[in-house]
């Protein structure tokens, strides 16, 4: 099973999509498929950013080393960077916290004409949060809601909101965490404490799951996207990111009137 799109009307569960899986694809067929989707993805946003009118934020989700930066840098690479924005959230800072759950994620949602990636999201207030006890389950079960009229809000007015989780197995973060540790360059991005977050693999696999099912809509999907095969994961959002610029079809504003008659001056 390749990519698998939720809209909420079935539900989904994670040990039944294979994150190996290449959805029947090669590596050999998928490089050159991937550059013609980001080229087409560079030419839609061209188009989306000159008519100012609709704009999509793209959220991304995974495990730690699920590959969220290696997607951004492989999809986006074509882009013009004054029409793309992404934004990575830490941990809240003491102002953010003081402020409702959402508050710091909607000051960085795209403006029209813009696209906007979010490195993980408001959905870690039903993840981290919840793995880790940071708040009651009274809590964090009520921002299920909360964040589905926040997308709605969204939606209404004018922004497409793609959600897509990069699903990996337990035995590729290993793998992924190796090469950390063995590369001196990676070491920056290893910590201690992701060595601890794998006690709470199930926990994190059950809070994913439930994220992605309670917060789908047709407006707002999820995309479930095999992620152990980097190349594959690269190809699969770049076609799904094309399709939703498409029935986006932003179109060139009207030009000037009388343009044919202008002569530039020596």
């Amino acid at each position: 099973m390749g990519m698998v799109k939720v809209t909420g009307k079935r539900k989904v569960r994670l040990k039944d999509i294979d994150p190996n899986s290449n959805g029947g694809m090669t590596r050999e067929e998928a490089a050159p498929a991937l550059e013609k989707a980001k080229k087409r993805i560079a030419e839609l946003q061209e188009r989306l950013f000159a008519e100012h009118k609709q704009s999509l934020l793209v959220v991304l989700q995974a495990i730690d080393t699920g590959g969220k930066d290696g997607t951004i840098r492989s999809v986006f690479s074509g882009v013009n960077p004054a029409g793309v924005r992404v934004w990575s959230f830490k941990v809240p800072t003491e102002w953010e916290a003081d402020h409702d759950i959402l508050w710091r994620y909607h000051q960085h949602t795209p403006g029209r004409g813009m696209i906007n990636v979010f490195n993980r999201s408001y959905f870690e207030e039903v993840l981290v949060v919840r793995v880790k006890n940071l708040v009651p389950k009274a809590i964090w079960e009520t921002r299920y809601d909360q964040i589905n009229q926040f997308e709605k809000i969204l939606t209404e007015n004018g922004t497409r909101v793609v959600k897509i989780y990069l699903h990996i197995s337990k035995d590729e973060q290993k793998e992924r965490l190796q090469a950390r540790l063995d590369d001196p360059a990676k070491h920056w991005k290893f910590s201690i404490s992701d060595l601890a977050d794998r006690e709470y693999w199930d926990d994190y696999q059950e809070a994913f799951e439930d994220a992605i099912n309670r917060c789908a809509t047709p407006e707002a999907p999820w995309l479930v996207v095999p992620a152990n095969r980097k190349w594959y994961r690269n190809y699969v959002i770049a076609e799904a990111l094309v399709k939703v610029l498409e029935e986006m079809d932003p179109q060139w504003p009207e030009e000037e009137p009388g343009l044919e008659h202008v002569v530039i001056p020596d």
